[in-house]
């Protein structure tokens, strides 16, 4: 099996979309990568996959300050029910661990949706690795996935 950090190169090469992968410490939440990084959390996109009832999965992008408005993304995909998998089944539908997990790479041709707070800003996010991130332009990111872009959060509680 290829190294993540490769499968993320070379899944961002076939889709031309330039990215930075920048190593850190292993941070134990997404705050703290933040910290390290010198970014606020807002900054930091979660790459969450979602689980449909016919057992196919979909990503949704949101800002690390916020989480899913379930009803919202509910009404977005059009479906009444999603879940998130456990970390297991996170793992066979994506390939990556979770806290690592970014569309590009992904096993899975998995459709994405992005949070309207993230369209013209400069992300980062999961890098498919431990002790990584991901920056890209997350318009780039939309445009190479054909993401849907919708308002599909809430404030963190």
């Amino acid at each position: 099996m290829p190294d993540p950090l490769d499968r993320v190169r070379d899944a961002a090469s076939a889709l031309g979309l330039d990215i930075e992968l920048r190593e850190r410490p292993r941070a134990d939440s997404l705050a703290e990568a933040a910290s390290l990084l010198g970014l606020q959390p807002a900054d930091i996109v979660k790459t969450l996959v979602v689980k449909r009832s016919d057992d196919t999965f979909l990503f949704a992008l949101v800002p690390g300050d916020r989480s899913i408005s379930w009803p919202k993304l509910r009404a977005v995909v059009g479906v009444n029910k999603l879940q998130l998998p456990d970390a297991a089944r996170a793992l066979a539908a994506t390939g990556y661990e979770r806290g690592t997990i970014v569309p590009i790479g992904a096993d899975g041709d998995w459709p994405v949706f992005a949070d309207e707070r993230i369209v013209g800003t400069r992300i980062a996010m999961g890098a498919g690795a431990h002790g990584y991130s991901l920056f890209v332009d997350a318009d780039a990111l939309i445009a190479a996935y054909g993401a849907t872009v919708a308002d599909i959060s809430q404030d963190a509680d």
